[in-house]
């Protein structure tokens, strides 16, 4: 008695997210040539597509992957996500005089270094650093768990690893969420969010933000 048991197919993978491989085709039966090893198919023409391909020719990381993520909906689901932590933060910082602590008595002086002065003074600076800790374990978190914060799941995208499409491990995710947020929080939230979005329209091939470089990550689409 045998003791082989049918299979009924492979077991789902980890990560449904990873990059799906090319199933070899099966030789034609009744030919005279079954025993000769088919030949691998030609590789497709080079088309980059509105993504724009490998670089120098070579083969495409995107290849197999979701489409990437539209930058309007990037915003979005950052804009969702920052309220989802900002507005508890700001109601729990209420009984010790609110998160932005902001002095009238400037004796006339408006300059930049009076408003970063006022704006950091007293226990601003203490709630930032709080914030900081706060944003960058939600991103970390979410980005390691599945890809998806809040925001992302809401809108249907995920952040994927450039070089095969896993969710980034717990490395990646940290590196990811601290070039967000560290500038943001701490130094100049202005011109780092406008650099960002900018990025986001005009980086080729894969609109990749500052911490998606840093981390060597993208964002696509989910279903």
């Amino acid at each position: 008695m045998s003791n082989d048991q049918p299979t009924s197919g492979q077991p789902p993978e980890d990560d449904p997210f990873l990059k799906k491989p090319h199933e070899p085709q099966p030789p034609s039966s009744g030919s005279p040539y079954d025993s000769v090893p088919p030949s691998p198919p030609p590789p497709p023409p080079y088309d980059p597509g509105p993504y724009g391909g490998g670089q120098f020719g070579g083969p495409d990381p995107l290849a197999g992957m979701p489409p990437l993520a539209e930058p309007g909906k990037r915003i979005l689901a950052r804009l969702i996500d920052f309220l989802i932590i900002s507005i508890p933060l700001y109601l729990i910082s209420l009984p010790w005089g609110g998160a932005v602590e902001m002095s009238d008595n400037n004796n006339g002086n408006d300059g930049v270094g009076d408003i970063f002065a006022q704006t950091y003074s007293g226990h601003q600076l203490l709630w930032s650093l709080i914030a900081l800790v706060v944003y960058v374990a939600y991103d970390t978190y979410f980005t390691h768990k599945d890809g998806r914060t809040l925001g992302k799941r809401l809108l249907k995208l995920r952040v994927a690893m450039l070089n095969d499409g896993s969710v980034p491990d717990t490395g990646s995710a940290f590196m990811r969420a601290v070039v967000l947020w560290l500038p943001a929080l701490l130094c100049c939230p202005c011109l780092w969010w406008l650099i960002n979005i900018v990025l986001m329209f005009t980086d080729k091939p894969y609109r990749q933000a500052l911490q998606d470089k840093a981390a060597k990550t993208v964002v696509v689409v989910t279903n």
